[in-house]
């Protein structure tokens, strides 16, 4: 179990908007803004996310291959949070559907942030 996930930014100000509203959706709020110029962001159950400025002071980058998932509840708030993200100036990476054996009817999209970092709804299970 991890205990948090970051993504950096060369846009904080932009950024925090983005994900201010989109991890609203899941059930997250801004719990500190962060010395890089970010903000660390929190949930009642304990899972924490950060959009931040790199600690080395060079430009921010995705990560090849890199990719953080949000587990919701439902499939509804995977596509909310998809069509959220897109609205908010993020681009598709995979649109909201099935994913995986069908069997497991699991749920997910795919999509990237401002600075194209990667990200994932998904509703395992079909619930």
């Amino acid at each position: 179990m991890f205990s948090y996930a970051t993504v950096g930014s060369n846009r904080l100000e932009e950024a925090k908007q983005f994900y201010d509203e989109l991890l609203a959706l899941d059930e997250m709020s801004p719990m500190m803004d962060h010395g890089s110029g970010g903000r660390i962001y929190s949930s009642a159950d304990g899972r924490l996310f950060g959009v931040l400025g790199p600690f080395n002071g060079e430009p921010a980058s995705a990560g090849n291959g890199s990719m953080f998932g949000f587990m919701v509840d439902s499939q509804d708030k995977v596509s909310a949070m998809h069509a959220k993200a897109i609205e908010l100036g993020g681009t598709c990476d995979g649109a909201p559907g099935l994913r995986g054996p069908a069997e497991a009817n699991n749920f997910g999209a795919y999509f990237r942030d401002l600075d194209g970092n990667k990200l994932c709804a998904i509703c395992m299970g079909g619930a």
